[in-house]
């Protein structure tokens, strides 16, 4: 896609200070209870919680974490009925999006207030985003691929190296372990002439075991920009005939994914995991003339190669090595546009030391060497090596998590991170949680070399955050937690107006986003609940203006339920009103969905989803549309 050099999305309104002594204080209440000696173990009442690998780099459960984890399970993905990653992570805690249209259209995520390429975004462990502009093909991956999502929250840079700053979102693709061999198929019908079809087989095979999936989506789409709002802003233009095209835009999408794992002996494994897709937008531009045509051919794949083995009783080693590429094409009018195509190639190698059940060292080097092919410049590659260390381990009622982490980068030198985290077990279920680290990222290649704007010199962005916060986890309850954060950056890279109308990027721009935020699902008289509330305060320090396209206020709720055959649920969604480009103020909404799902045997079912019930018109970007009410029909099948 053609690159625009444009004021950062780093802006922001006065602070709120987070409510640090109120959560305190709410737990200091509970510890005036009988305070019984803690165990590792899960205790008896607390809830059954999920294994997790991204907050930590080691498998632990999601009680553990100390940095704020959620976890959106297989189970989650299938309830949902989510046709894209957005509607799939939008009620999560301290997650927002702003997107350019439906379905595949261009889609950025905001975790805890941080500019997209300030997230972190894997696929089974491997980076994909592109280095020119330092973003994922987030509208791309569709959850037709994906058994299950991590979300980490805040800076944790000290185990993965750059854009970590808001955080990590750690996808996961299908996979058959522990589940007898079987094959899955469904179809899709639905508004805007969707359809979508998906085909699916795996399981394990003694020792072996292997999922292979593959999906078509298709859909006409609507007209990504609302003309009449973007005519209203914008006469001059109109009266100069330019403007958007007013057809409707249709995406495209074909992914497979595939995995084999094979267990060679009882501390030794190996296998291979891949992921591809290829999808066909049609997306408006405002800078040209209603009858244009503007196509983007994108494709993103990851391939990787890992093993995993105990060297001694108390060493376990991995090692992977793997290729991602994002890859873009556009044309107009039919004929070519532009290209950037980022090729990544990966080597990590980590291992874990147990000094005793209770005590854990984590060490390890990771390798990355990023290539651009670009229509606009040419650029050198990039090569990344890393080392990085830490430390787990519990005293008593006491956990500390210590991991520090130096990247050396062949454009701009070293960089260092750390991360310290402590939790303290008020009791059996009641925990409280301090962190403190700090983050950085590499300055993109557009902002490196792109000619008339780019300067080599630029130092990575940086940033330092704080939180305190408690968890809750019972077995009637369910799991809660929320805490309080602070996030600092400096040397924030914008386009600043340099004296004959050229724009620069420069490390200029200071923000900090200061807030609360909670996570809470349980099962409670056998209805499936879940809640996410945030309070946050991102703010532009330069201009004292609210950040861009981020809301103060934020909250969704599902719901769902079984009725012997029948599961029906729904989903609340919430959001404040935003500051867009231009000082527009983009108003604030309200979403309601609802889903439904009917096992007519142990192998057919039937689905049906109705997205925004109300109709509601926003956006999440102006001058771009977003799905009106809409409903789909799903009919599927799985082997017994």
């Amino acid at each position: 896609m053609r690159f625009t050099p444009s004021r950062s999305t780093a802006a922001a309104h006065p602070p709120v200070r987070p409510c640090a002594p109120a959560i305190l204080a709410a737990a200091a209440v509970v510890s005036t209870s009988s305070l019984p000696a803690f165990a590792q173990s899960a205790a008896e009442g607390q809830s059954l919680a999920p294994v997790v690998v991204t907050a930590s780099r080691t498998a632990q459960s999601v009680t553990e974490a100390l940095p704020h984890t959620t976890v959106v399970t297989h189970d989650d993905i299938v309830n949902s009925q989510a046709p894209d990653l957005r509607t799939l992570l939008r009620g999560q805690a301290g997650v927002e999006f702003s997107a350019n249209g439906g379905m595949g259209a261009n889609t950025t995520l905001f975790l805890r207030g941080a500019n997209s390429n300030q997230v972190l975004i894997l696929i089974d462990g491997v980076r994909v985003a592109g280095v020119s502009g330092g973003t994922a093909q987030l509208a791309n991956i569709l959850p037709d691929q994906i058994e299950r999502i991590e979300v980490v929250r805040g800076n944790v840079s000290a185990l993965y190296g750059s854009d970590a700053i808001g955080g990590v979102v750690q996808i996961f693709t299908r996979n058959g372990a522990g589940k007898p061999p079987a094959a899955n198929a469904q179809v899709e019908y639905g508004s805007n002439n969707t359809r979508q079809g998906t085909v699916g087989y795996g399981g394990q095979v003694g020792d072996t075991s292997f999922n292979v999936t593959g999906s078509i989506f298709k859909t006409d789409g609507f007209s990504s920009v609302n003309y009449q709002q973007w005519a209203a802003a914008n006469p001059a233009a109109v009266r100069r005939g330019t403007g958007p095209n007013p057809a409707d835009n249709p995406y495209e999408n074909k992914s497979v994914s595939g995995q084999v794992r094979h267990q060679f002996t009882q501390d030794w494994d190996a296998g291979f995991a891949a992921y591809y897709s290829n999808s066909q937008l049609s997306y408006d531009s405002t800078s040209g003339r209603p009858t244009d045509d503007y196509r983007m051919d994108s494709e993103l794949y990851t391939l990787s190669a890992f093993v995993n083995g105990k060297v001694t009783r108390d060493w376990t080693t991995h090692f992977k090595l793997a290729q991602s590429e994002d890859r873009a094409e556009t044309t107009k009018n039919r004929l070519f546009d532009s290209l950037f195509s980022t090729r990544s190639r990966q080597f990590n190698w980590q291992n874990e030391y147990a000094l005793t059940a209770d005590h854990k060292l984590l060490f390890g080097t990771d390798w990355l060497q990023q290539e651009l092919a670009s229509s606009s410049y040419a650029a050198p590659t990039r090569n990344v090596f890393s080392v990085y260390g830490g430390y787990e381990g519990r005293i008593g009622r006491h956990q500390l998590q210590l991991n520090a982490r130096n990247d050396h980068y062949s454009d701009f030198g070293n960089q260092g991170s750390f991360f310290a985290g402590y939790g303290f077990n008020v009791t059996g279920q009641v925990k409280l949680i301090a962190n403190l680290s700090n983050a950085f990222r590499a300055p993109t290649f557009n902002e490196l070399y792109y000619p008339n704007y780019g300067q080599p010199n630029l130092s990575p962005e940086r940033a330092k955050s704080a939180e305190v916060g408690v968890q809750v986890d019972t077995a009637s309850a369910g799991l809660l937690r929320v805490t309080a954060f602070e996030t600092r950056y400096n040397d924030l890279i914008v386009s600043t107006l340099q004296p004959g109308g050229l724009y620069l990027a420069q490390n200029v721009a200071k923000a900090k986003v200061q807030g609360i935020e909670a996570s809470w699902r349980a099962t409670v008289y056998g209805t499936d609940l879940g809640a996410s509330v945030t309070f946050q305060n991102p703010v532009d320090e330069e201009s004292n203006t609210q950040l861009i396209r981020r809301a103060r206020r934020h909250a969704s709720f599902d719901v769902g339920r079984n009725f012997g055959s029948w599961r029906l649920g729904g989903e609340w969604l919430v959001s404040s009103s935003r500051l867009d480009n231009g000082s527009r103020t983009l108003g604030g909404y309200g979403i309601v969905s609802l889903n439904a799902r009917y096992n007519i045997d142990k192998q057919w079912f039937v689905a049906a989803r109705v997205e925004n019930l109300f109709d509601k018109q926003y956006m999440l970007a102006f001058p771009y549309n977003t799905q009106g009410r809409a409903g789909f029909v799903t009919l599927g099948w799985r082997q017994k």
